[in-house]
């Protein structure tokens, strides 16, 4: 599309922002609340291959900051930030909803996935906003 110009390397950044994000996230802050509701425990979390693990993440972080760069456009941060926000909390974190709801799962578990969502894209809409 005309006009349209990407920051790959911002998009790389805010791709890779999304792991410290996720180790303190799925970790200290919460991961044990996480792993009771989906079910994991350190003996299967131990067997998973760890890279096909973290580069299947890094593969969809990048798809992830690439195509809300596409959509962002030329937005300045502070206003990027907030756009991150929206997208983290009702589109990713409302999708989550909606699926847990017909899926049994618990409101906790919708919780933390939405809440980690909404913290990622904000940070990435900050990375993008910031350095287009």
């Amino acid at each position: 599309m005309e006009g349209i110009s990407i920051n790959w390397l911002a998009v790389i950044v805010a791709a890779l922002s999304s792991f410290p994000v996720g180790f303190l996230w799925y970790g200290p802050f919460f991961g044990k609340t996480w792993q009771t509701h989906v079910g994991l425990n350190a003996e299967a979390a131990a067997r998973a291959n760890k890279g096909v693990m973290f580069g299947g993440a890094f593969l969809l972080a990048l798809l992830q900051a690439a195509t809300f760069a596409f959509f962002l456009g030329p937005v300045p941060f502070p206003i990027s930030a907030a756009y991150g926000a929206v997208t983290g909390l009702c589109w990713v974190g409302a999708a989550f909803g909606v699926q847990y709801l017909f899926e049994a799962k618990s409101w906790q578990l919708s919780l933390i996935n939405a809440g980690y969502n909404t913290v990622v894209f904000t940070l990435i809409g900050s990375i993008i906003g910031a350095w287009h």
